[in-house]
């Protein structure tokens, strides 16, 4: 077998010893981790583990102290710029906890706004690409809804259908059904999984464990700001070789 048939590819995302302070605390504490072109990554641990703050370092949103991040062609850490940044982002889409709609907009406009306000795209192209994203989510009757007319669960997936509009090549979740009903959080998890399924590069920080097990190639667990363990789900979660590891899982499984 010739060199070139074994290479591992590039990967996607590369984070290399990253360091995170906010004031006095240190939230990350070198924290090292690749992402493959379509692979989905889990990142578990609990609350104040740093899972939420390495996934706004990845998209820039919040500056590393030391150490790199690599998205594709972009060193994250050297973006200066608003324009820089905005670049980014077409490449890496983030959605949060929290919808964050414009209120005073419908589904279809808030899913159609970054693509003609930031990156200056055609309106009507964007218009097309928007009604398909909608129907993709599950929501094309709702595509002249207002944000107070969706349930959250509805409103989580036109927070997902916005953030594909961008066209990235990297979707970050962070925690997205910590705010939704149990009965919601089934409609939000299927979206995500079938983007999984089609070859979409996914990173997500979650609490649905199961959904972790299902979904994800590699988990990552972290506590204290360093990531204890990894590896394939049932490895982690069924053979977890560190304690702590091992004294999580016994609370959330």
């Amino acid at each position: 077998m010739n060199a070139e048939a074994t290479t591992t590819p590039r990967p996607l995302v590369s984070v290399r010893d990253v360091h995170k302070s906010f004031g006095h605390v240190e939230v990350l504490k070198g924290v090292s981790m690749d992402v493959q072109k379509g692979e989905a990554i889990c990142i578990i641990g609990p609350s104040g583990s740093g899972k939420s703050t390495l996934l706004r370092c990845i998209n820039g949103l919040v500056p590393i102290n030391s150490g790199t991040i690599r998205v594709r062609d972009f060193e994250v850490q050297n973006l200066k710029t608003d324009h820089e940044k905005i670049a980014l982002r077409k490449e890496v889409s983030m959605v949060f906890q929290q919808y964050n709609l414009f209120p005073h907009k419908t589904a279809l406009d808030n899913v159609m706004m970054a693509p003609v306000h930031v990156l200056r795209e055609n309106r009507d192209e964007v218009r097309t690409r928007a009604l398909a994203l909608l129907k993709k989510v599950g929501l094309a009757a709702k595509a002249d809804a207002y944000p107070g007319e969706l349930s959250g669960g509805q409103q989580q997936r036109v927070a997902i259908a916005r953030a594909l509009a961008m066209r990235p090549e990297v979707m970050l979740f962070d925690e997205i059904t910590a705010a939704l009903d149990p009965e919601t959080i089934k409609d939000v998890l299927a979206t995500v999984r079938e983007l999984a399924n089609e070859g979409m590069t996914c990173m997500l920080v979650t609490h649905e464990m199961r959904f972790a097990r299902e979904v994800a190639s590699t988990v990552y667990f972290t506590d204290g700001g360093v990531i204890v363990e990894s590896g394939p789900p049932a490895q982690l979660f069924d053979r977890p070789a560190k304690e702590r590891t091992r004294a999580f899982l016994s609370q959330v499984l």
